[in-house]
């Protein structure tokens, strides 16, 4: 995936966490619950989380490429600084049923939250289409005291 590409589906990511009523958070959520809340047509998004660690069981289904951010920041556009925020990151894995995952660094261009400006950035997985079957997805970083440890049982289904 290209750098644009990838800042431009950080952009949807955020726009897509960012719109969901706290009761309903796909981020909030601690158990998958709320995994499948609003889901674009073209990708199937994974929920980031606000640190610790969290278990969730999700069904998804076969057919859609997923991204979804290990760890990731985003920040107010104002005036004329565009630049985002980066953390100083000393751990960012992702693995899919223990095998290792590429983690990509993606900065996005500015992008309206409401009538916000926000830039985002992070260090993102992304997966082509999984076929049908149990996944386990474990993703873990570490940013200064900040720490995310966050195992997906994924249920891919026909859809």
């Amino acid at each position: 995936m290209d750098p644009d590409q990838g800042g431009k589906l950080a952009a949807r990511w955020w726009k897509w966490a960012l719109s969901a009523p706290e009761e309903s958070s796909p981020v909030a959520d601690r158990t998958g619950e709320f995994a499948g809340w609003q889901q674009p047509s073209d990708v199937w998004f994974l929920a980031g989380t606000y640190g610790g660690r969290v278990v969730r069981r999700c069904q998804i289904p076969a057919g859609k490429p997923l991204f979804f951010p290990v760890l990731n920041t985003t920040r107010p556009a104002l005036g004329f600084s565009a630049r985002p925020w980066r953390m100083d990151v000393s751990r960012a894995e992702a693995d899919l049923n223990g095998i290792p995952l590429p983690v990509r660094e993606f900065a996005s261009r500015r992008f309206m939250v409401g009538i916000f400006p926000q830039v985002a950035w992070g260090l993102w997985g992304a997966l082509e289409p999984l076929t049908p079957g149990q996944y386990v997805l474990a993703i873990n970083g570490t940013a200064g005291d900040f720490e995310v440890d966050t195992t997906y049982h994924l249920d891919v289904v026909a859809s």
